[in-house]
């Protein structure tokens, strides 16, 4: 079998950022995904399984509702390293032009107060798995790189 995109990403140059995983054509839709990596791979620790499951919970209730790109979003969740998220988005699409949607998200968890949507037992198959305080603490974190990128945060190692 061949080996799939990401696996072929040098995960040892791989630097926390934003970055286009592959493009998908179904006709005339193209659907972007894109790695959001918020934790250096092999280099850091992974994000904490709570912490993850609320910004998965808290990014993808924020992406869904976003008055322009809300439409446009058809999937936000974890990768199963850990490190960070999966953001599908409807459009042949370049890290930059979404880089003012992820800091809006990005603001949002970090003020977000209240109750956790979806964390409850009708709504979630894990719902006590959350932390909300890591939650935010991850998102101020991956915010650094997200509001002042350099092309290492945009670009795939070669």
């Amino acid at each position: 079998m061949e080996k799939i995109a990401s696996f072929r990403v040098n995960h040892l140059r791989l630097k926390r950022g934003v970055f286009v995983s592959r493009r998908d054509r179904f006709g005339s839709t193209v659907l972007t995904t894109f790695d959001l990596r918020f934790r250096e791979p092999n280099n850091e620790p992974v994000i904490d399984q709570p912490a993850l499951h609320t910004i998965e919970h808290l990014g993808a209730t924020f992406l869904r509702s976003h008055e322009k790109w809300g439409s446009r979003i058809v999937y936000f969740g974890p990768m199963g390293c850990r490190t960070g998220f999966y953001l599908i988005l409807e459009g042949e699409l370049e890290s930059p032009e979404i880089l003012p949607l992820l800091r809006e998200m990005l603001d949002w968890i970090g003020q977000f107060e209240g109750d956790i949507p979806g964390a409850a037992p009708s709504e979630c198959g894990n719902w006590r798995e959350q932390n909300l305080d890591m939650a935010k603490w991850e998102g101020r974190r991956y915010a650094e790189v997200v509001k002042n990128p350099q092309r290492e945060n945009l670009v795939y190692p070669e």
